[in-house]
């Protein structure tokens, strides 16, 4: 366990010894971690800031338009995996099932209108590999500030 999941978990820990007034300020009790998605065939990227309870929120936005957004909300439990929605600023609706790798970590698909949706959260692009559905001929590479899908040549 690293430095952050210690301190959040006796933050959680410390809210349960606490009762409900330690519970109040769910902003202390939860985790931001990096966004990967492949929506359409394009690649998006954003955060998802998950709380103790299991729900939480994501922003993300297209590499290729950037004014192109999408944000929503998703559930999870570790028995369950979990489930969301997001909706896009061109008006595009997604629903989305994931699976926990643990509690910071996972990946997922849906569907965004008729077009695949995959994604990953928490993971580096390195590990997110493995889990996203790229289109066919692209490939995921990093210019050293941006991530982006490019030509395989």
């Amino acid at each position: 366990m690293n430095v952050r999941q210690l301190w959040i978990t006796g933050l959680v820990a410390s809210a349960a010894l606490a009762g409900p007034a330690g519970v109040a300020d769910a902003g202390l009790l939860s985790a931001k971690g990096p966004v990967i998605a492949i929506l359409a065939g394009e690649l998006y990227v954003g955060e998802a800031e998950g709380h103790w309870n299991g729900a939480g929120t994501l922003a993300i936005h297209s590499q290729k338009d950037p004014g192109l957004t999408c944000a929503g909300e998703f559930t999870s439990s570790a028995e369950l995996g979990g489930k969301g929605q997001l909706r896009c600023s061109d008006r595009r609706t997604a629903v989305f099932r994931f699976q926990r790798l643990d509690m910071y970590r996972g990946h997922g698909a849906g569907t965004l209108g008729v077009a695949a949706m995959s994604f990953t959260y928490g993971l580096t692009a390195e590990e997110a590999r493995p889990y996203l559905k790229l289109p066919a001929g692209k490939k995921l590479a990093h210019d050293g500030t941006t991530l982006k899908l490019v030509a395989i040549r």
